[in-house]
């Protein structure tokens, strides 16, 4: 038409779509609705002063917890069986409706909790090299041990208040499962389809084509890379990722190991430079089914980690996914490349670290 202007697209000031390659579904991208002023709801910014240890706490050592047991004094970390589960192994089975739209099938399984550390004060990116691989090392334990059964076995960990987490306390949950959940079963059958189309695991060339490209990548290392997906919805979120084909936590080498403890400190570090809070997030494993699954071919299946956290423009203000993203389609605020590069470009020594190396050269200089 006459009198229009030729615009050359801006990703940062354009609205787009972007697919999903591991959901089959389209993400909305708007980073411009950055540039409107917010009024709406502030959350309490997460607690900074933990106390090492509570005697009220029933994650610390040597601590009665609802159900009348006590803790052992661990000092490293401590896997106990959920005392409020939503999982039951011997649940009874609930029958079968005809009718295909009252559908309803046997949900069996078992809940664990796995304390990271004693201490009530520490998050994983405040841990030693050495703690952190031993978390890796007991993910990897506890999924040999219900794998062998369970066809899913989920470990995830919720962290901050933010992402209902009841307990500061570092600890994550593993919940295995008799059936497929609906988020695995999603990404089984779309990695399964582009194994078939093109040959090769979905994520493993993504983390090839990422490693190349570099605007989307946070941290890497010689065994992982970290970087805010193309299709990433929440606005810092992150996929976790092994350069080498993985199907399971338990098939990761000991050198592997201890990459993955370096990659998460240095990740989970960024998140908490971003706003200088311990960052909230839910995170999780997907990998290769397990149980029944163990015999069959999942070369389409590539380990990887999913890491959402709501924080969008501040530690007090998160994202919501309400209204159109309920009803429609997920809906960014920024784009992954700007999410990206803010979190590369944070300090690698965490605030607390450096607020205290800083206490310490003020007290040593007046004395």
């Amino acid at each position: 038409m006459s009198g229009e202007q030729d615009v050359s697209f801006d990703p940062k000031e354009h609205q787009h779509l972007r697919y999903n390659p591991l959901r089959d579904t389209w993400v909305l991208v708007s980073a411009h609705r950055m540039k409107r002023p917010w009024a709406g709801q502030v959350e309490k910014p997460p607690e900074e002063h933990i106390p090492r240890y509570d005697p009220k706490n029933p994650l610390c050592p040597g601590n009665t917890r609802a159900n009348g047991k006590v803790n052992p004094d661990y000092d490293s970390t401590f896997l106990f069986e959920n005392d409020f589960p939503a999982l039951q192994p011997d649940a009874p089975d609930p029958g079968v409706d005809q009718h295909p739209l009252f559908q309803t099938r046997a949900a069996r399984g078992i809940c664990k909790v796995m304390c990271f550390h004693p201490w009530s004060d520490v998050t994983l990116p405040l841990m030693k090299k050495q703690e952190v691989v031993k978390v890796v090392d007991k993910w990897a334990e506890i999924l040999e041990e219900l794998g062998a059964t369970y066809p899913w076995v989920q470990i995830f960990e919720n962290k901050g208040a933010m992402m209902g987490c009841s307990n500061p306390h570092p600890h994550c949950q593993v919940w295995a499962s008799n059936f497929l959940p609906n988020e695995p079963a999603l990404s089984d059958r779309c990695q399964r389809n582009y194994y078939q189309k093109h040959g090769e695991p979905l994520l493993l060339e993504y983390a090839r084509q990422e490693a190349e490209r570099k605007d989307r990548v946070v941290v890497e290392n010689f065994a992982w890379l970290a970087v805010v997906p193309h299709w990433a919805t929440w606005p810092y979120q992150t996929l976790l990722l092994p350069r080498r084909h993985v199907l399971r936590l338990t098939d990761l080498t000991t050198e592997e190991r201890e990459g993955l403890a370096d990659i998460m400190k240095q990740l989970l570090t960024k998140y908490d430079n971003l706003f200088e809070v311990s960052f909230p997030y839910s995170m999780g494993w997907h990998g290769a089914p397990t149980g029944p699954h163990l015999k069959e071919d999942n070369s389409h299946w590539q380990l990887h980690a999913h890491y959402y956290p709501p924080l969008l423009r501040s530690a007090t203000v998160k994202k919501f996914m309400v209204g159109y993203e309920m009803l429609a389609q997920e809906q960014r605020d920024l784009t992954p490349e700007q999410a990206a590069e803010k979190l590369r470009n944070l300090p690698d020594q965490h605030y607390k670290t450096r607020e205290n190396q800083d206490l310490k050269e003020t007290k040593e200089k007046s004395t």
